[in-house]
């Protein structure tokens, strides 16, 4: 089994320096990215200085520090070292540099735009195994999770795009309940459209206005803080801050007991209902996964099961999200103002074609958390294999193609 050693990375590679391109020379039509100090390309040009596989380290900028191997030519730019005449398998190294990334970040200097010195990435030490073979194998291993990574990424970007464009069918042209399918298009069948005050829709639907669609609206608010004991409970209490991206109520913070809740403004909202922030964070919503009490940033919105389904009501809002950010009034603390979110026009199907229309985007919402739970646990995987591969904790038997504890 091979020795492991130590090096710098100097000593390993030659570190270059990139070359510098005026930005009105960049556009998104040319074939080769230009790398400079961020995550991404900070455009694109005709010609290319860098070959593919290079290993890129970002010199300067908020994200100095960014390792990444490039799968294509491009052109380095003045904010950008990349590796060249690399002694060991570059693959492994950049494997072990992605490892240490958040070290190499610690590196930055300077107060108005950080960067890295040349020397200080030089400097940075790096372990492998003696064994080329050993090397490519470790490197192998961690590449054959970051292709999972990617095509599960790539699935995860491809079901968001299909709820995208089936969430614009099903609120424009709504399911015929008969055939369970989407209605022609207005231009394959104008007869089945009217036009209405939110521009054509399906004969069978109406336009209503929000407050016609609910029972109640009920407030939130805060528990005293200068009394310690409001915060000794068990009921979730949550703010506009405690919502996810995804429209889902994330982790919970803070909890009160049932005094709190009764001499407080705060209320419960049960389990099932819709939780819209109105104030602080506009345009996030959730339906409440369990009872939960709630601030005064948020508005607990109580269906009527009648006239609309919640789920429904849940993806539709999601339409209107853009819309509520555009209500927003106050100068300190913004807010929709109630009388306005009442008055707001939304669209309402027939009950049966709403339940079809939220069990169709339902099934794609459990797709992407299906697809997304996997992208963690693989995220979970790479993590693990990086600090026992590259800290030589396991070692590879390249001989029987297994892994072994040191």
């Amino acid at each position: 089994m091979s020795e492991w050693r130590k090096s710098c990375l100097g000593q390993l590679a030659d570190i270059v320096k990139g070359d510098q391109v005026n930005s009105d020379t960049l556009d998104q039509t040319g074939k080769y990215p230009v790398i400079n100090g961020g995550m991404e390309p900070s455009g694109y040009l005709d010609r290319w200085n860098r070959e593919r596989e290079s290993i890129t380290i970002s010199e300067g900028g908020n994200s100095c520090g960014y390792v990444s191997l490039m799968k294509q030519r491009f052109w380095s730019g003045g904010h950008c070292y990349t590796l060249r005449m690399v002694q060991i398998s570059n693959s492994y190294l950049y494997h072990y540099l992605k490892f240490i990334q958040q070290d190499i970040m610690k590196l930055r200097v300077g107060s108005g735009l950080p960067n890295i010195q040349r020397n200080d990435i030089d400097e940075i030490e790096v372990c492998y195994p003696s064994d080329d073979q050993e090397q490519v194998r470790i490197a192998d291993i961690l590449s054959t999770v970051d292709d999972v990574i990617e095509k599960t990424e790539a699935a995860i970007e491809k079901y968001q795009a299909i709820k995208a464009g089936m969430m614009q069918d099903l609120f424009t042209r709504g399911i015929d309940t008969q055939t369970c399918k989407l209605r022609p298009t207005i231009e394959e069948a104008p007869e089945l459209y009217k036009e209405s005050k939110l521009g054509w829709i399906p004969k069978e639907w109406e336009v209503v206005e929000f407050k016609d669609a609910c029972l109640e609206f009920i407030n939130g608010g805060t528990p005293s803080t200068k009394n310690a004991s409001n915060w000794e409970g068990s009921i979730p209490w949550i703010t506009g801050a405690d919502f996810w991206e995804s429209f889902e109520v994330g982790f919970i913070r803070r909890h009160i007991n049932e005094d709190a809740l009764r001499s407080s403004s705060s209320h419960l909202i049960r389990e099932g209902n819709i939780l819209l922030v109105t104030r602080t964070g506009v345009g996030k919503l959730a339906i409440a996964p369990f009872d939960v009490a709630i601030s005064q940033d948020i508005t607990g919105i109580i269906l009527d099961p009648s006239q609309y389904c919640v789920e429904f009501f849940y993806y539709y809002l999601q339409i209107l999200v853009e819309d509520f950010k555009k209500m927003n009034q106050g100068t300190s603390i913004n807010g929709i103002i109630r009388s306005d979110l009442e008055a707001t026009l939304i669209l309402k199907p027939p009950l049966d074609e709403q339940k079809q229309i939220a069990a169709v985007l339902k099934a794609l919402d459990e797709t992407l958390k299906k697809e997304q739970s996997n992208l963690s646990k693989y995220h979970d995987l790479k993590i693990g294999l990086m600090a026992d591969l590259l800290t030589y904790k396991v070692r590879v038997i390249i001989n029987e193609d297994k892994l072994e504890n040191s």
